[in-house]
This record gives C-alpha cells, sequence and structure tokens, in this order.
C-alpha cells in the first residue's frame, strides 16, 4: 500500500471485523466461565480502545486537511449523537429490568445511577453494581473530550508537536497519575491503549511516518503480523497467572500488561488495511455486521445475559453453549438498537450540523450583498 493509496480509503471494513472479535471475546469473558479463560476476553476491551484512538484521530486529521481545521463544535455534536442516544438506552432497559424484577435498589443501581448518567462508570464498584462494562464509557468520553482540545488546538497543524504530545501522554499514563478506583489500581493504565491508537494515526497520516510503517501493510507481513498477535493474546492469561503469582502484584500485572497489549493492537492496525488474509478474514460480510454492531452488542450483553440465563438456567451447566446463546442473543437486540437508535440518531446529528452549516452561511450572506455597493464605489473611483 502507497500513502495516496492509505489517503484515498473512505472505509476501514477489516477494522468493523476486530471490533466484532473484541465484542465476541468480551462476552465470552462475561458469561463463558473458567471454561473459556484461556480466550483472555477481558483484554478485549483493549482493542476497542486502540481503534477509537486510531478512527477518532485519523478521521480529524482529514478533516483538518479538507477544511483548515478540525470544527471542535462538529465534532463534539458527532461523538454525543454517535455514543450518547444508545447508552442512555441501555442504561433505561437496565433500570426497567432491574426495576421489575424489584432488585433497582438492592442491586447498587440506584446508588450509582449519578455516575451512569454522568459517565463516571470507571468509578463504580462493579462487584456491587450491574451495567459494569459502563466503565470503558467513562474512559472514551473523558479522551474524546481532552484529545481534540490538545491535538487539534494546542497542536494545531503540527506532526512534530503531535508526535510528541502522544509520546508524552503515554509516558505520564505509564507512571500512573490518574487516581485509583474500585477497580483498578490506576485508570490511567486504561488509557495507554487509546493514546497509542492516536499516536498510530499521527504517524500514518504524516508521509514519512507512513513510509517508516509502510512495510506493514505488505500481505505476507501482514499475515506473519497476524499470526504473531494471535499468539500475544492467547498468552495473555498463561502470562497473567505467572506475573499475579508472586512475580508482582496482582494490580501491577496489569500495569505491564494492558500497555504491551496496546502497543501491539495499534501495531496490528496497518497490517489490516491493505490487502492479506487478515483483511479478507475481517472483511467477510458475518464480520462487519457484527462489527458495525458491536457497541450496542458490547452494552446490551448484560441485559442478554440476564434474559437467556432466567429463561434457560440450565445453560449455566454448559459453558460451552452459555457465551454463544448469550452473544446470539446480544447480536439481535443490538441489530434492534442499531437500525431504531444508532443509525437514527446519528442522521439527527448530521441534520443538525447541516442546519447549523446552513445558518452560519445565512448569517454571512448579508454581510457579502452589503460589501458589494461599495466595492463598486471603489471601482468606479
Amino acid at each position: 500500500m502507497t500513502y495516496a493509496d492509505y489517503m484515498a480509503l473512505r472505509r476501514f471494513p477489516a477494522l468493523d471485523g476486530l471490533r466484532a472479535v473484541a465484542a465476541l471475546i468480551v462476552v465470552a469473558f462475561h458469561f463463558g466461565g473458567p471454561t473459556w479463560s484461556w480466550i483472555s476476553g477481558w483484554i478485549g476491551v483493549h482493542i476497542f480502545f486502540a481503534l477509537s484512538g486510531y478512527l477518532i484521530t485519523t478521521l480529524a486529521l482529514r478533516e483538518e486537511d479538507r477544511r483548515g481545521r478540525l470544527s471542535l463544535r462538529d465534532f463534539y455534536i458527532r461523538r454525543a449523537f454517535r455514543i450518547m442516544p444508545v447508552y442512555f438506552v441501555v442504561l433505561a432497559i437496565y433500570v426497567g429490568t432491574h426495576w421489575l424484577r424489584h432488585e433497582y435498589t438492592a442491586s447498587g443501581l440506584a446508588a450509582n445511577m449519578t455516575k451512569y448518567l454522568t459517565f463516571m462508570g470507571e468509578y463504580v464498584n462493579v462487584a456491587v453494581a450491574p451495567f459494569a462494562q459502563a466503565w470503558t464509557l467513562g474512559v472514551e468520553q473523558k479522551f474524546y473530550l481532552l484529545w481534540p482540545l490538545l491535538a487539534f488546538v494546542l497542536c494545531a497543524g503540527s506532526f512534530a508537536k503531535r508526535l510528541g504530545l502522544a509520546l508524552t501522554t503515554i509516558a505520564v499514563l505509564i507512571i500512573t497519575l490518574i487516581p485509583a478506583t474500585y477497580n483498578h489500581d490506576s485508570m490511567g493504565v486504561q488509557y495507554l491503549p487509546i493514546v497509542t491508537g492516536a499516536l498510530m494515526a499521527v504517524i500514518l497520516h504524516n508521509p514519512r511516518g507512513f513510509a517508516l510503517l509502510s512495510w506493514l501493510t505488505k500481505p505476507a507481513v501482514s499475515a506473519v503480523g497476524l499470526l504473531v498477535f494471535i499468539g500475544i493474546h492467547l498468552s495473555v492469561e498463561p502470562v497473567f497467572l505467572w506475573l499475579s503469582n508472586g512475580v508482582v502484584s496482582f494490580n501491577d500485572t496489569y500495569l505491564i500488561i494492558i500497555p504491551t497489549y496496546g502497543f501491539f493492537a495499534a501495531l496490528l492496525i496497518p497490517m489490516l488495511l491493505g490487502p492479506g488474509i487478515g483483511q479478507w478474514l475481517l472483511t467477510r460480510k458475518p464480520m462487519v455486521f457484527i462489527g458495525e454492531r458491536s457497541y450496542s452488542l458490547y452494552l446490551i450483553q448484560g441485559v442478554a445475559g440476564t434474559v437467556v440465563i432466567s429463561t434457560v438456567p440450565n445453560l449455566q451447566s454448559w459453558p460451552y453453549l452459555q457465551w454463544p446463546a448469550v452473544a446470539l442473543f446480544s447480536l439481535i437486540l443490538a441489530d434492534v438498537l442499531y437500525r431504531t437508535v444508532e443509525q437514527p440518531m446519528i442522521g439527527v446529528g448530521r441534520r443538525l450540523l447541516t442546519w447549523l452549516k446552513a445558518r452560519s452561511a445565512a448569517k454571512a450572506a448579508p454581510e457579502v450583498t452589503e460589501a458589494k455597493p461599495r466595492e463598486t464605489a471603489q471601482a468606479s473611483a
């Protein structure tokens, strides 16, 4: 793949397929039990993080190229209509199901509602409250809030400044200055895969940076790289057990594994952009279908699991069947959410942006009209 080929890409379908894999292994982690621990599903969210950092930064860089700057207003509106509607719909479903089961207060949902409503889910003790996956939305929302300000206002138009910003941010996060929470020794480590994905976007957008990494897009290299990444992923569980059993503390194990995994997840991205076995596998229609619905699938899995297990309680004795059943029902619900909430609300966001741009143009039009007589008089003089 050449730099021109890369810049000509308007969609990244293989990354949808990668999202599908990430979503499915997370469901396996939550509903597969010890039988599926080898799949290391818990780390699937860090694939999402790396992809989010890469895609958000790439789209922002390309908008800056087209328009000369990134519109923060447009960016935040697009993010709000992409993330918030389905999040709040699923949160309402959680509230409704727990209310009907008379568990709204006892579950801890009521006590933590303020945090859920303000995207502070990472500060909820997941051991005593449902909707555990909301913690990742808290992390991503803070990235979406701060990164554009730093990378596209403070460092606008400068590859060197953005590169320095990303590397400095990674260094600061490794020091883990962000306070600890109930769930992790430090939330700082959770931002590392996102910023690493953003760093990959900054490098690939620059012609010299792309030239440095273009060899990763060769089919043979991408095939080998995909196998290596699969090997790294499958080694997460045994390495985690080895490290946490006396080598370092349990929480320090996270501080070692997550940054390392995030680095290789970001490195995988260019391998999936060019032609090769990885792109072919991940662009199959079922993978893209699941990937496009992965956000809703990720959010709704808890409700789906409750329904499936309540309906067929014997599935808990069959872990090989339980998580595929939950995943299938989650996908059905996710498809409904995708069609009735996600896509329509994204459309509303686009129409709002169109209206705002038309309004701005209308306000500017009288100034142009008034200027014409003066220009004519000056020309006559």
